[in-house]
């Protein structure tokens, strides 16, 4: 399309930076619908008698903004964009399906690509080694995955606490 509109042609698959932004794009093209319904029913559950008190004092839509409409929101929405970090710290699936961890890196000896995810490039180590499958290698690297998304569960944990208090 952008070579039919523009006469350009990106090489989205084989320059590292044109890949990763094209896994941004992607991601947040499907996360998008996800967040935009959260904030959505966020907003609705703000008592419009804030603002209309807010309004009667003399506060302006920023003043509304950064003091009622952000610090209401923000408690609820802080575990869910916890939890979607760690989901897409893990979207194995997406990276498979786009690029497959491509752009390779060149001079590596694991197969590592610019695109890869810790979890794709244990794929990649375990499944499809240059040199043999490292299964030694892809075991400690998915232990290490398990610790850091379970710190991040404990994290989700402790701020949902935190915002029930």
């Amino acid at each position: 399309m952008l070579n039919q509109l523009f006469g350009i042609s990106p090489s989205w698959f084989s320059d590292p930076f044109l890949a990763k932004t094209m896994v941004l794009i992607v991601n947040t093209w499907l996360g998008f619908p996800y967040m935009m319904i959260l904030c959505m029913g966020l907003l609705k559950a703000i008592p419009d008698d804030l603002y209309e008190a807010s309004a009667i004092d003399g506060a302006g839509p920023f003043k509304n903004f950064f003091h009622i409409t952000v610090p209401l929101m923000i408690k609820p929405m802080t575990p869910l964009l916890i939890a979607s970090f760690a989901f897409n710290f893990n979207n194995f699936v997406m990276i498979q399906l786009l690029t497959n961890g491509g752009p390779n890196m060149i001079g590596t000896s694991e197969p590592a690509g610019y695109t890869d995810l810790l979890v794709s490039y244990t794929y990649r180590i375990a499944f499809e080694g240059g040199g043999g499958q490292d299964f030694g290698l892809a075991s400690a690297i998915a232990t290490l995955i398990f610790l850091l998304v379970g710190g991040m569960a404990l994290l989700n944990l402790r701020f949902t606490k935190l915002s029930q208090d």
